[in-house]
C-alpha cells in the first residue's frame, strides 16, 4: 500500500488537567490528547481507522457520552476535528468511506460511526459483547451504545489463527488484505491494533495498548503519572494489557527499522507523522 494513500488525522481533541504530568510535554495546567485516526485511500474506496468525535457528539455532547469523561477528559467539541470534516477538506466524500475498522468501542474512538452510514463497521466480537455486557462503573461509562445503534453494517472478528511478528489470534480484514487485526486485549477484552502492509514496511495502529510514546519506545518503560493513573482506571484486565505492552516493546525495538508503531492519545506522535509526513 502506497504510504502517500495514509493519511493522518486528529478526530479529537482532550485536554483533562495535570499538564505535563498527563502527557509528559504540555507545559501549561492542561495536557493535550489527541484521537489519532488514519484515512486510507484503497481500491475498495476510503477507509477509517477509528473515528474520535462525530457530528452528533458535537451536537449533543450529553445525550451521547457520560458527563464524567466529558468533564474529566476535558473534551473540546470542535467540529472542525470530525473525520467527516477532515475527509472533506481531502477532497474526498464521506459517501466514498466503506470500511470502518476500530481499535475498540470506547466514547472517544467510535463516535463518528454514524456520519457514515453506508460503511462497514470492523470490530472484534469480544469487544461488542463488553458493551453488552456493563457490569463496572467505567464500563457503563466508557460505552455509549447510542453512537452506535443505527448501525447495520457489522463485521464481527473472533480471534483468527494467523501470526504476525509472534502476536497469535490474528485476522486478515475481509475485503482488506494489506490490514490484519493484530488482539491487544487488556484495555478493554476485545481491543485490537491494525497492521497496515505498506510500500516502506508494516505500520501498526495499537490503539490504546499504550498512550506514551515512552511506554514501548525506550528498552525501559516511562510513563507520566496522570496517564499511568488513567490507564489503570480503564484497564480490564492489568495482567494481560502490561504483557501485550512488553510485546509491543520487543517488536518495535528489534524491528523498527521494518516498521512503526503509534498510539492513540499521544500528541507527540501525532505530530511526528503529520509534520513528516513520515511513514517508518
Amino acid at each position: 500500500m502506497d504510504s502517500a494513500r495514509i493519511h493522518h488525522i486528529n478526530c479529537g481533541c482532550m485536554c483533562p488537567l495535570g499538564g505535563k504530568l498527563f502527557d509528559g510535554n504540555s507545559s501549561g495546567l492542561y495536557a493535550h490528547l489527541t484521537c489519532h485516526c488514519l484515512l486510507i485511500e484503497t481500491d475498495q474506496g476510503l477507509v477509517l481507522i477509528d473515528t474520535g468525535f462525530g457530528e452528533k457528539d458535537i451536537a449533543h455532547p450529553r445525550l451521547r457520552i457520560s458527563p464524567f469523561f466529558i468533564h474529566l477528559n476535558r473534551i473540546q467539541f470542535n467540529k472542525e476535528n470530525t473525520a467527516i470534516n477532515q475527509i472533506k477538506k481531502l477532497g474526498f466524500s464521506p459517501a466514498d468511506v466503506q470500511h470502518i475498522i476500530l481499535t475498540h468501542l470506547d466514547f472517544d474512538h467510535a463516535g463518528g460511526i454514524e456520519d457514515f452510514p453506508q460503511a462497514t463497521i470492523h470490530v472484534m466480537q469480544a469487544e461488542k459483547e463488553a458493551t453488552q455486557n456493563k457490569k463496572r462503573f467505567i464500563d457503563k461509562k466508557r460505552y455509549q451504545n447510542q453512537q452506535w445503534d443505527e448501525v447495520k453494517n457489522w463485521q464481527f472478528y473472533s480471534e483468527g489463527g494467523e501470526q504476525w511478528y509472534g502476536f497469535g489470534g490474528v485476522s486478515s480484514l475481509l475485503g482488506l488484505s494489506d490490514l490484519l487485526y493484530i488482539p491487544l486485549a487488556g484495555h478493554t477484552l476485545g481491543h485490537a491494533g491494525i497492521a497496515i502492509n505498506t510500500e516502506k514496511g508494516w505500520l501498526l495502529h495499537a490503539g490504546d495498548a499504550y498512550f506514551y510514546h515512552q511506554e514501548i519506545k525506550n528498552p525501559t518503560r516511562h510513563c507520566p503519572l496522570g496517564v499511568r493513573f488513567y490507564q489503570w482506571m480503564m484497564e480490564v484486565d492489568r495482567g494481560l494489557r502490561l504483557e501485550n505492552q512488553d510485546k509491543l516493546r520487543n517488536l518495535y525495538l528489534n524491528n523498527k527499522s521494518q516498521l512503526n508503531i503509534f498510539c492513540s492519545h499521544d500528541a507527540s506522535e501525532l505530530k511526528n507523522y503529520q509534520t513528516n509526513n513520515k511513514q517508518l
